[in-house]
């Protein structure tokens, strides 16, 4: 259940009432008809039916620029949120990719979707739920898939759900499906399927990379768009670029722009004393790669050697910034073709990636580094400065230095002081919170909360555009009723690791942790789970975790059992 404030809730929709009027606005489903009472906020310069680039960035932490990240040389994507809205506390409801996915793109968390793997596609398995590309569709919009947006496999039909949710056939870059085959060059003069993989592009199968690829469909589709017939027809693209998701290859010309000896560790990079052990996830498909393989690391918590950890942070950061250098390509062709000043962006991450911390590698858990992400939401009139600048492509590789190829902030070609984040807030959202939120900005029907398991059209999340508008008109002294919590969830096939539990098949599942995060705490209860009957058993407790984030940012101590927290841990409890 969202926890908000109703009262203050109550109050503020009765005066939106009385100043703006009621408006009707009345949501066909297949089966049901619902009406929703929502007042639509009225905006001379953003009128008419806009446009959405909507950009799914695989394993995308907040190690960006513009959330603080001091070591992230991501300057396309720091233009974009110098211009939006950023959202620093951002959740996704899974931390792996087609839960989550599948969570955001049609507003119901895991338990409602029954998916918690890849193996299932929801119209078949619970319900013909609508999506946020079919809502655009069904209101006049060309929808364009490039990349990966759905999961690709099962857990979209093995079409990423075309044609419920998209104009034409989804577009996945050829180069993709190299992903799991040896291509990485070694020092033996032989070719592996690494996890650290740099790359002379030219000389890769097919002379390109999947990401490279997706950028220059999606550059065509805009420059076609616009000489073609139909230039004035609304569109909703998604694209979804695979990149820093594993395995990190990238052009190795990014590694340039972070020097080994210029890497550290994690702050937090051992096994916490007081981790349950059903939290810990042994990142097993980090371990089949051939450069980990060889190394042989115990089996579970053997940590990776810091010489390694320090290559797998280079990985993870070089693979970040090329994927900010397409996305600025991509940025500029929006406004070379004349659709930037008329198309909302939103920029996610689908979940984070743990980079040493607690000792552990990848996803999988629910720790803060794995389930938050970066929310980037720019509004054409809104977010934007009163005197509009145009998007350009910062070439990334500018931020290394000519002289000795080392990254250095003193001689950058580009101030790293140049895109400062426009608006920044702390509020609490949840991916769930995309499909009403983008609903409402572009003025159609915002689908209404689920009030029924099988209705095909609602949402779980709230709209938080009002909450951009409280934003952006700059009442902070103004309370404004939101969610003081929010949810994420993650299954374990045992109590103890072993090599599914990562991500286990759904019939294996016998644990789930539920975790509820609010402004200063984290609370997960490890509960049994019977897989057959997607319940829980709230009164089988196995293990908590409680995090007190004032005193415990990187969630290090587990103080679960101290009587200090005792009420805390009870209320906390109570609202999962």
């Amino acid at each position: 259940m969202t926890v908000i404030n109703e009262q203050l809730l109550r109050q503020r929709q009765l005066l939106l009432l009385v100043l703006l009027g009621v408006f009707v606005i009345s949501v066909v489903c297949i089966s049901i008809a619902i009406v929703v009472i929502h007042p639509p906020f009225q905006n001379d310069e953003f009128t008419g039916m806009k446009n959405v680039l909507f950009i799914v960035v695989d394993d995308l932490r907040p190690a960006l620029g513009c959330y603080g990240d001091e070591r992230a040389i991501t300057p396309n994507i720091d233009q974009l949120a110098s211009r939006s809205v950023i959202f620093k506390n951002a959740y996704a409801q899974q931390a792996l990719c087609a839960p989550s996915r599948t969570s955001f793109l049609t507003s119901r968390r895991p338990d409602s979707l029954h998916l918690y793997d890849t193996g299932s596609y929801w119209r078949d398995s619970v319900g013909n739920f609508t999506t946020i590309p079919q809502h655009f569709k069904f209101h006049g919009y060309e929808t364009i898939s490039i990349g990966k947006v759905f999961h690709h496999g099962i857990a979209s039909n093995t079409t990423d759900d075309y044609p419920y949710s998209w104009t034409k056939y989804p577009y996945r870059p050829p180069t993709q499906k190299f992903k799991m085959k040896p291509v990485c060059p070694s020092s033996d003069g032989k070719n592996h399927m690494n996890l650290i993989c740099p790359v002379d592009v030219a000389k890769q199968p097919g002379g390109s990379l999947p990401d490279i690829e997706s950028t220059q469909y999606a550059i065509n589709y805009l420059k076609s768009k616009r000489k073609g017939l139909n230039k004035d027809e609304p569109f909703f693209m998604g694209i979804g670029y695979y990149k820093p998701h594993i395995p990190f290859k990238f052009p190795r010309e990014y590694l340039d722009l972070y020097p080994i000896d210029s890497m550290d560790l994690a702050p937090n990079n051992t096994l916490p004393p007081k981790l349950p052990e059903i939290a810990w996830n042994p990142w097993t498909d980090i371990r089949l790669r051939e450069d980990v393989e060889k190394l042989n690391v115990s089996f579970p918590y053997g940590p990776l050697p810091e010489d390694f950890q320090k290559l797998s942070r280079q990985g993870y950061y070089a693979s970040l910034s090329y994927m900010d250098d397409q996305l600025g390509k991509l940025l500029k062709a929006l406004e070379d073709t004349g659709y930037a000043e008329h198309t909302v962006i939103i920029l996610i991450g689908d979940h984070g990636w743990s980079l040493g911390e607690h000792q552990e590698w990848s996803k999988y858990s629910n720790f803060e580094v794995s389930v938050k992400v970066p929310l980037v939401v720019h509004i054409p009139g809104i977010t934007d400065s009163k005197e509009r600048k145009a998007f350009k492509h910062i070439p990334v590789l500018d931020y290394v230095s000519n002289e000795n190829k080392t990254m250095s902030v003193s001689n950058m070609n580009i101030s790293a002081s140049t895109y400062v984040p426009k608006y920044v807030t702390d509020e609490l959202v949840e991916l769930v919170d995309l499909f009403p939120t983008l609903a409402d900005i572009v003025n159609i029907s915002i689908p209404p909360l689920c009030r029924f398991y099988k209705t095909i059209l609602c949402s779980e999340g709230l709209t938080f555009y009002p909450l951009i508008k409280h934003i952006v008109k700059g009442s902070v002294s103004t309370e404004f009723p939101w969610k003081t919590a929010v949810f994420s969830q993650y299954p374990r096939p045992s109590i103890s690791p072993r090599n599914d539990s990562d991500q286990p098949d759904l019939e294996d599942i016998k644990y789930m942790g539920y975790s509820i995060r609010t402004s200063r705490f984290r609370y997960t209860e490890w509960v049994s789970f019977d897989s057959k009957r997607f319940k829980p058993n709230q009164t089988q407790v196995v293990a908590r975790e409680l995090y007190d984030h004032k005193e415990d940012p990187f969630e290090a101590n587990n103080v679960s059992d101290k009587p200090l927290y005792e009420n805390i841990k009870k209320e906390l409890s109570r609202k999962i």
